[in-house]
């Protein structure tokens, strides 16, 4: 991922730095190119060998001290948690650009799955992306709409047979702000974000009679997690992360009776 501006704002987060707010601070050129080495480094360590991976490891990919790394990202988790953001925003914005360059809901849907395998986002799918779409969807749209959702506490024992209608949370008729709902953080306010708009693309897919009845939006985000092998030749992954995808699709589409 590109950092093109800069000045950036500072890993720690607010409330953990004792102050209401923090402010972007500049960066020499040297220190910035610190930066973008460190963010690229950890996209690449994280993306072989996940989110476990020791900072040496991602300081050794930047040909950085450790101590570098730690300057910019105090510990572990911000440097996590910054990657897991980044690539949120990413899925999150080719989400969007399918939904906004295909007419075809099944195009559309096939197309952010390819672009999001090609581009490695299984690899570095946040974590906490599983957790909102699998663990917390029902909770959070509970407290975003004030009822129970489907194969949720209080639902009718028929009414979990489909749950793909509303497997992604939303906040009344548009994408879900940072903040909308009482005790999300950032990190998962733009999960809820992406897990909005991929389900936009799935519930247009499943209208259209192109979308197998029992497939939800976790369903394609573990697509896009499996469909991304590690092999140490780059063709062999791209040929391998295609065929792969190739069938994963066709288990995804509806069949007439």
């Amino acid at each position: 991922m590109h950092i093109q501006d800069a000045r950036w704002q500072a890993a720690v987060p607010a409330e953990s730095s004792g102050r209401a707010g923090t402010r972007s601070a500049p960066l020499r050129v040297d220190a910035q190119r610190n930066l973008e080495h460190v963010l690229r480094a950890a996209r690449e360590v994280f993306g072989e060998l996940g989110y476990g991976a020791p900072m040496e490891d991602v300081a050794r990919r930047a040909r950085v001290g450790v101590g570098t790394v730690y300057r910019r990202f105090p510990s572990k988790d911000v440097l996590v948690s910054r990657i897991a953001e980044e690539e949120t925003a990413r899925l999150t914005e080719q989400a969007r650009t399918a939904l906004g360059q295909e007419d075809e809901p099944w195009s559309a849907l096939s197309r952010f799955l390819r672009t999001s395998v090609a581009s490695g986002a299984g690899r570095l799918l946040p974590p906490q992306v599983l957790r909102v779409g699998v663990a917390e969807a029902a909770e959070i749209d509970d407290a975003a709409l004030g009822g129970p959702v489907p194969g949720g506490p209080g639902t009718a024992p028929d009414e979990t047979r489909v749950p793909h209608q509303r497997s992604a949370p939303r906040v009344a008729d548009g994408p879900p702000a940072t903040g909308a709902l009482p005790g999300l953080s950032a990190e998962s306010a733009g999960a809820v974000e992406l897990l909005e708009v991929v389900g936009r693309l799935v519930d247009r897919a499943h209208t259209a009679g192109e979308l197998r009845g029992d497939v939800t939006v976790a369903d394609v985000l573990l697509v896009i997690a499996t469909a991304a092998p590690t092999l140490p030749d780059s063709a062999q992954q791209a040929a391998a992360s295609s065929r792969l995808l190739d069938i994963l699709l066709e288990g995804l589409r509806s069949r007439p009776a």
